[in-house]
């Protein structure tokens, strides 16, 4: 029996400061159903006017670019170079932010018909960030002016040697900078405490359209030159993790419409490869399609290939590329299933000490997929997690992933006199140190991450709900207005509802090759249209269900509404986050 109620989760119903505002809002929005309007108060939309920028906003609402710290010497910088015909190269780091970043400046660059080269390093021969032999790069191909894009914020001494050869640098990261800032012409990062921007969340590929966006405006040329860059600007967005919320959901919402009218050639092959419909492209499809498979080069193999393959205007070319993409990416898949089975181990015996955070070390681990590995391991314990290889001169180097309510970020830099070098942000970071020194970060990692807790549930994964929902509200209406809450990712998650006083419908089954989903209907017991529910990964609540049906027991479910289409036919269904029998029914 107590399995049958037993809690994976915690739940907790995200809190309103004014429930009169909530039902203000739903009456000026002609008797929107209240579990919609609580959903919009907690995202800080509380009139009508706010409600239509919200639901409308387009890119007449982006911030000037002007207003961010450095950006004046940056285009006067840039557009110089432009001017007397300098050679230029791109410096990007070889995650997705950074390959789309460099694909963006290389095609503005060669749109203002600048001689422009590219380099993006090796993780397995360079390393993170800006290194001297990028550098060396520029130099040896004439170059005067470097541009980094999603990195640099902390290479104080990669920009003295740059200045050193004669190279300036422009600087376009969002990283969190250190104690003090390279000496470049200008640093481009909104996460600067100088810097006025009013929004901090943008991608390494955002701020370089900033860039692009503020030397158009000085070249008194149309800012619609911009739009063309923004399928780029999406793709790094959505991967790299960044709040989908003020400018970035602006900038997310046109870049899907952008990637769905006209995408770059070398994006079209590859969703044909990945199986996704750029007409129906969401966050998601990019997240778990797209940019893993632009990843997979710079983790395998080198991210040149990926930054070919997005600057591409050849479809043959493309073709091609895109090919080796696929290829890649498939062999990234063996690396990481290998991986991940060998760290679920180790984390189970580290688990033994209930720690709150994870660190695990193993020579033979391949770096190019530890970060997925760590992210893998985070969400599996809900624990903050680093994950360490060795590298060729016997450091322990990886990277970090964290979990909502703990910044790895502040537990890495609590740590700092145990690592040789780390960087990153929030949820995900790069760290390298002595072999030696593992145990001890361990231990102080864990210690760190403890101190951050209010509450010692803080680690069991909490399930964050936006409202109570009857499901009898749930019509065409309900469904046109949530559909336009998208698109959906950090800040703006997809809304997660608390329906209760549900009958289960019929016999629970288990579906898929391997029974892990669940799939039953429920019904308001005061009566309503029954529902399909499915339960992705919940195939282990068939208990929970079939105890509630044999006791003649409500149950309530943490469910997203979303439409499932299905032989070209579309219906609305509930898919299920966690399920549990009602107590207090």
């Amino acid at each position: 029996m107590e399995n049958a109620t037993q809690k994976t989760h915690r739940w907790t119903l995200r809190k309103v400061q004014d429930d009169a505002k909530v039902a203000a809002l739903c009456a000026s929005l002609n008797d929107l159903p209240p579990a919609l309007g609580r959903s919009l108060v907690l995202r800080g939309i509380e009139t009508v006017e706010s409600a239509r920028q919200w639901f409308r906003g387009d890119l007449e609402q982006l911030h000037d670019p002007f207003l961010m710290a450095d950006m004046e010497r940056a285009a006067e910088r840039f557009i110089q170079a432009i001017e007397t015909g300098e050679r230029v190269l791109v410096y990007g780091d070889y995650d997705v932010d950074g390959t789309t970043a460099t694909a963006l400046m290389v095609l503005f660059l060669q749109s203002m018909d600048v001689e422009v080269d590219f380099f993006v390093p090796n993780r397995f021969v360079h390393g993170y960030g800006l290194s001297k032999a990028g550098i060396d790069r520029a130099g040896e191909n004439g170059a005067t002016l470097i541009v980094a894009l999603d990195c640099g914020i902390t290479a104080i001494e990669e920009v003295q040697y740059a200045a050193s050869r004669g190279i300036d640098l422009i600087i376009c990261d969002h990283h969190e900078p250190g104690k003090s800032l390279p000496e470049a012409v200008a640093v481009l990062d909104p996460k600067r405490e100088d810097c006025p921007y009013p929004f901090d969340g943008l991608s390494g590929c955002g701020v370089g359209f900033k860039l692009v966006q503020a030397v158009l405006d000085r070249l008194r040329r149309p800012k619609e030159e911009a739009w063309s860059y923004l399928d780029l600007v999406a793709v790094s967005t959505a991967s790299d993790i960044v709040p989908v919320s003020g400018e970035t959901r602006f900038l997310m919402r046109a870049g899907l419409r952008k990637l769905a009218e006209s995408p770059k050639v070398g994006l079209e092959m590859l969703a044909e490869r990945a199986g996704v419909d750029l007409l129906r492209c969401s966050c998601s499809s990019i997240v778990f399609s797209l940019g893993p498979r632009i990843n997979a080069a710079g983790r395998v193999d080198d991210a040149s290939i990926a930054v070919r393959l997005l600057t591409s205007t050849d479809r043959m070319e493309a073709a091609e590329l895109a090919d080796q993409v696929e290829t890649l990416n498939t062999e990234r898949r063996q690396l990481d299933l290998h991986t991940r089975d060998e760290a679920l181990l180790l984390a189970e015996a580290q688990m033994e000490g209930d720690p709150s955070a994870i660190v695990l070390h193993h020579d033979g681990w391949h770096p190019g997929v530890i970060g997925i590995t760590a992210s893998r391991i985070a969400e599996h314990f809900n624990r903050p997690t680093v994950l360490l290889s060795t590298d060729s001169e016997g450091n322990a180097k990886g990277s970090a992933r964290s979990v909502k309510g703990f910044s790895i970020y502040k537990a890495l830099a609590s740590c700092s006199d145990l690592l040789t070098r780390f960087g990153g942000h929030a949820f995900a970071a790069g760290v390298t140190l002595p072999v030696e020194n593992v145990k001890a970060l361990r231990d102080r990692l864990s210690e760190a991450i403890a101190s951050m807790m209010s509450d010692p549930d803080d680690l069991i994964p909490e399930l964050e709900l936006d409202a109570a929902l009857d499901l009898r509200d749930i019509d065409d209406r309900f469904w046109n207005v949530l559909e336009q809450f998208a698109p959906f990712g950090p800040e703006n998650p997809r809304p997660l509802f608390w329906a209760s006083d549900l009958k289960v419908i019929g016999r629970p089954s288990v579906v898929g090759s391997d029974g892990r989903h669940l799939r039953l209907r429920v019904a308001q017991k005061k009566g309503g249209t029954p529902r399909q529910v499915i339960g992705f990964g919940l195939g282990e609540k068939l208990d929970v269900a079939m105890s509630a049906v044999r006791r003649g027991r409500p149950i309530e479910l943490a469910v997203c509404v979303e439409e499932n289409t299905w032989n070209g036919r579309s219906s609305l269904q509930l898919r299920a986050k966690d399920l549990r029998i009602q107590m207090d029914a």
